[in-house]
C-alpha cells in the first residue's frame, strides 16, 4: 500500500501515514481522521511558534510531546488522530507531518475512487473556486478529484496542478522567469 521511495523521509512519511490509514479504514473513521489532521496542519501552519518547536532542535522530545498534548486537548483533537499525532510528536516526527497527511489524503482519495490534485495557489481559494476547480479537473480526469491545496505567495498569481505525474504551472512565478529568459535571449 505505501509507495517506496528513495528518501527516508518520504519512506518514514509513508509509513506512518498507511499505518494511520490502515487503522482509520479499521475503525471506519477515514473522514474523521482526514478532517481531524487537516484541523492539525492549520493549527501548525498558522503558528510559528508552534513551527518552531517542531522544527528546533533545542526542543526535546519530552518538550514537543507536552505541548503538542495540550494543543490537542485545547483544539478537541482525541481518539485515533490524537493518538497518532502524539505517537509522531513523542518519535520527534512532528517536522513532516504535512507530508504524512498529504500521504494520508491520496490513501484516502483512492479508497474513495478519488484522483488525487496537489493544488499550489498565492492565495488560499474561495469556496467557490474550489468548487470550480474540482469541476474542471473532475470533466479532465474523468473522476472526482479530491484537491490537497498548499499556498505559495511567491507564485503571485495563478497555480500549479500536479494530478500524478502530470503537471500544469500557470503561475505568473513561471510565466515571469520564461518571459525573462525569451528577454536575455532577445538581448
Amino acid at each position: 500500500m505505501a509507495q517506496s521511495s528513495a528518501s527516508p523521509v518520504s519512506g518514514v512519511t509513508e509509513r506512518y501515514a498507511g499505518a494511520l490509514f490502515e487503522l482509520a479504514v479499521a475503525e471506519k473513521k477515514i473522514d474523521a481522521v482526514e478532517n481531524d489532521l487537516q484541523r492539525f496542519d492549520a493549527l501548525m501552519t498558522g503558528s510559528d511558534d508552534l513551527m518552531r518547536l517542531v522544527r528546533s532542535p533545542v526542543f526535546s522530545s519530552g518538550d514537543q510531546a507536552a505541548a503538542i498534548d495540550k494543543l490537542l486537548t485545547r483544539a478537541k483533537i482525541a481518539g485515533l488522530t490524537g493518538n497518532f499525532i502524539r505517537v509522531v510528536a513523542r518519535n520527534r516526527r512532528l517536522f513532516v507531518m504535512p507530508s504524512m497527511l498529504a500521504a494520508f489524503r491520496r490513501l484516502a482519495a483512492a479508497h474513495r475512487g478519488e484522483e488525487s490534485a496537489e493544488v499550489t495557489v498565492a492565495s488560499p481559494l474561495s469556496a467557490t473556486q474550489k468548487k470550480e476547480l474540482k469541476a474542471a479537473l473532475k470533466s479532465a480526469v474523468g473522476k472526482e478529484v479530491a484537491i490537497d491545496e498548499k499556498v505559495d505567495p511567491s507564485l503571485l498569481g495563478g497555480m500549479i496542478v500536479k494530478i500524478g505525474s502530470r503537471q500544469i504551472d500557470t503561475s505568473l512565478k513561471t510565466k515571469l522567469s520564461s518571459l525573462k529568459l525569451a528577454l536575455k535571449e532577445v538581448g
